[in-house]
């Protein structure tokens, strides 16, 4: 068994109660950039039906529950961390401890806040101190890439902190209402899975050219990994930068003509644009 996790922290703004509804990857990746940094291990509780995932919490220091308790009441956020399909249920189970100060993030996609603030509230009178937003699974390794957006009853502090939570596991960006979350999800929520089939598909090229399968793998990755630092840190547009590399007649622009040829733009657009339908598609069908 894993020893239990003692925590020291050092001085804080404000002491973090958090709650984690849902103890799966993504919360996992968010505590482990706030414990011990931003919070004690038991001042986070976690809610989740496993008892094997429980065990895993309670194991680090955390206090965890099969289904909403009491507990809640305590905690300052609550964190949603459950798939859509289930998060109206959740939802109104922790509603009975929500206080007029709890800060509610949301990580459920497709759900909007609206619906989280119907859900939380009292008949004409929604709960809006409510954050939605998108990361996506490099958090996992803490190079995540998360669009947030708030409900009017957000007000700056309560901004502040959302912000410190999900900078836990990357970069964050901040942006106008729902649709716009939508967008973030069909590009950065949906995109490491566009990476990693163009990774496939490299890879692949790469071997029917002679090269083993762990050369192949380790031209790609490197490939694209300096390639993006390179878009990162280069004041330049990357159309400039395929510019640079893009000889007349050379080898890069044979290869390009083809992309060219056979719509690689028109198929991302094709292909986002299809990814924030079925976000919308999800709010119709989880949100009513």
């Amino acid at each position: 068994m894993a020893s239990r996790l003692i925590v020291q922290c050092g001085p804080m703004k404000e002491r973090l109660t958090l709650a984690l509804i849902g103890g799966g990857n993504m919360a996992n990746a968010l505590a482990s950039g706030l414990i011990g940094r931003r919070c004690a291990a038991a001042d986070v509780h976690v809610i989740d039906p496993g008892a094997d995932k429980r065990a895993h919490w309670e194991e680090l220091g955390t206090t965890a529950a099969g289904a909403p308790d009491a507990r809640l009441s305590d905690c300052r956020v609550w964190f949603f961390a459950v798939k859509p399909q289930v998060m109206s249920e959740v939802v109104q189970q922790c509603r009975p401890w929500l206080r007029p100060d709890t800060l509610v993030i949301s990580i459920a996609a497709g759900i909007p806040g609206s619906a989280i603030a119907r859900w939380l509230g009292d008949g004409a009178h929604p709960y809006t101190r409510v954050v939605r937003c998108m990361p996506n699974t490099p958090a996992l390794i803490g190079c995540g890439t998360t669009g947030m957006t708030a409900l009017e009853g957000v007000d700056d502090a309560d901004r502040a902190q959302a912000e410190e939570l999900l900078r836990a596991v990357g970069e964050v960006l901040w942006v106008a209402d729902d649709a716009a979350i939508d967008a973030v999800t069909a590009v950065s929520g949906s995109g490491p899975a566009y990476v990693f089939l163009f990774l496939e598909a490299l890879m692949e090229a790469a071997q029917e050219q002679g090269l083993t399968a762990d050369q192949a793998r380790q031209l790609a990755l490197g490939t694209f990994h300096g390639a993006t630092q390179l878009a990162t840190l280069s004041p330049d547009a990357p159309s400039v930068l395929r510019e640079r590399v893009t000889s007349k007649g050379g080898t890069t622009a044979a290869a390009l003509a083809v992309f060219q040829e056979r719509g690689l733009s028109d198929t991302m657009r094709a292909a986002v644009a299809a990814a924030a339908r079925r976000a919308k598609d999800l709010a119709r069908e989880f949100s009513a």
